[in-house]
Parts: C-alpha cells; sequence; structure tokens
C-alpha cells in the first residue's frame, strides 16, 4: 500500500471553548462530575465524517479489516465504520498498559488477542486516544511481525507534549491537551464511557485514585 501523508488535525482544542451541555435525564447523575468539554458531539461527528470519506478514497479496492482497541474505541470504530463506505471487517484486542488509574505503567499486556490471522490484509488499527505512545508502539511491533499487507493507525485524540516513542499516526482526529478525559468510548473506573461528547472530570472526582 503507498504510504499514506500523515492527516493533520485542523482543530485545536481549548480547555474552555465548549460550554458544558445539559445532559439527558438518565445522564443527570454525572452532570456535576463534569469540569469542562473538550469535544462537542457535533465537533467528533463532523470530522468523523470527514475521516471516513477519505479512508474511503484511500482504501477502495483492497482488504480492509478495522481492528479496535479495546474498550475506549469501541464507540469511535462504530461510527467510523458507518463513515467508510467499502467492505470491510472487524477485529478486536484489548490491551493494559496503565498502573494507577490516570497514569500510563509503560507495562504493557494482551489481554484479547485477534481473532483472525491478518497476513497478507490492509489493517488500520483504531484508537481512542495516543498520549505516551508507549502502548500504541508496542501493539504495532506485534502487530506486523504478523506480515500484513498495511498497517496504518486512525486515532481520535493526540495529548500534545506527552509523546516518548516516534509514532507515525496516519489520520489523527484532535489534538487534546495533556489532560486526564472521559466520554465517547473513554472511561473512569468503568463510568462516562456513554458520554456523547470528550470532557474533563472535577479533580475530586478521581483524586482519591490517584493519591
Amino acid at each position: 500500500m503507498d504510504t499514506h501523508t500523515e492527516r493533520q488535525p485542523d482543530l485545536v482544542i481549548s480547555l474552555s471553548e465548549e460550554p458544558l451541555p445539559t445532559l439527558s435525564p438518565h445522564m443527570e447523575a454525572f452532570q456535576n462530575d463534569i469540569e469542562h468539554v473538550l469535544l462537542s458531539s457535533d465537533q467528533i461527528q463532523q470530522k468523523i465524517a470527514e475521516v471516513g470519506a477519505q479512508i474511503t478514497q484511500d482504501y477502495a479496492g483492497r482488504d480492509l479489516l478495522l481492528v479496535g482497541v479495546l474498550k475506549g474505541a469501541f464507540v469511535f470504530m462504530a461510527d467510523l465504520s458507518r463513515h467508510v463506505h467499502l467492505p470491510l471487517e472487524f477485529d478486536f484486542m484489548a490491551v493494559s498498559s496503565y498502573g494507577a488509574a490516570t497514569h500510563t505503567s509503560g507495562v504493557v499486556r494482551i489481554l484479547k488477542d485477534l481473532d483472525h490471522e491478518i497476513q497478507g490484509r490492509h489493517v488500520l488499527v483504531v484508537e481512542d486516544i495516543v498520549d505516551s505512545g508507549l502502548t500504541l508502539s508496542y501493539l504495532l511491533k506485534n502487530l506486523r511481525t504478523r506480515k500484513p499487507a498495511s498497517l496504518e493507525v486512525v486515532a481520535l485524540m493526540q495529548k500534545t507534549g506527552v509523546q516518548r516513542v516516534p509514532l507515525d499516526i496516519t489520520y489523527r482526529l484532535f489534538d487534546i491537551p495533556s489532560v486526564f478525559v472521559v466520554g465517547y468510548g473513554l472511561d473512569f473506573a468503568e463510568r462516562f464511557r456513554n458520554l456523547t461528547f470528550v470532557g474533563t472530570l472535577r479533580p475530586e472526582v478521581y483524586r482519591d485514585a490517584v493519591s
């Protein structure tokens, strides 16, 4: 596969850019937990549509396999796939690299491996967020040993200024500050994944977990 030019995000989010939305009645329990909204639902969906169209163009006529990194990427992967207008298949991996609740340990474990062989396939890894890059770097090295025809990455978000290893992320939708975020698949203590936006938590919500 031809090497893609990295898709640079056209939007850099600041902490105070988006007002806190009014949550639906069944989500009001989260209202006091969210401090700021970094990415609104509309921003996310607009950008996903744009990137889905680009992936459709880049992979036309190729045997495309989306590999979602569980658990955080499952919401993003579902929405993205509906904007990729090509025959494609799905598979999933689960990895762990978090020692504390909000800080990566750098130690990576594969908790769930792929169900199918990827040799000769065009593989697009779907990530929710890239911070240090250690987990993704390990995952890509592992997948390359399986001899895919090509191996690329689409990431919803990348934190700025914290990358510890070089990474070539072909499709990166948003740059965000180096803050702990939840929503749209991302969690704290397995909560907040079902928020339609990406935001930060009030410090008192997670203070005890990282003290």
